[in-house]
């Protein structure tokens, strides 16, 4: 189900709570939701649409992964951007890494671990910002 987006700082800034089974359901939504926003976001984290779990779904061109407690287990070349978030106004400077590994959990709730270059890194990166209460 299309979830409408939150925009509440406060609400946005506080951590995410681990996901559990129970929890596949935010997961679709997320799905539902990136879908209805296609045009201005790639990626989305289960508390822009008002849960608190470590959900995040990352838009990879012609596929989106929802990763379930996603853990980054490395990164690698630091770099300065800038990036805009469909829950705020205005763009906002952040060091982003080219590479990273994550290990997260699947819809089968089987565990991944896979490596992401490039903008889909960076996507990566800003949903699990948003996980931790970080905003851009």
């Amino acid at each position: 189900m299309v979830q409408p987006i939150m925009r509440d700082v406060f609400f946005l800034s506080q951590k995410s709570e681990p996901a559990t089974r129970d929890d596949l359901q935010v997961g679709r939504d997320l799905m539902d939701t990136l879908r209805a926003h296609r045009e201005e976001c790639v990626g989305m984290a289960a508390n822009m649409i008002g849960v608190k779990k470590n959900i995040i779904i990352v838009n990879m061109g012609f596929l989106d992964i929802v990763m379930f407690n996603p853990v980054v287990k490395s990164r690698k070349k630091a770099y300065k951007t800038e990036e805009g978030c469909l829950s705020l106004v205005g763009v906002r400077p952040c060091t982003r890494y080219e590479e990273i590994e994550l290990e997260y959990y699947d819809f089968n709730w089987k565990k991944q671990r896979q490596k992401f270059t490039g903008w889909t890194a960076q996507i990566c990166q800003h949903e699990l910002d948003h996980l931790q209460g970080i905003i851009i």
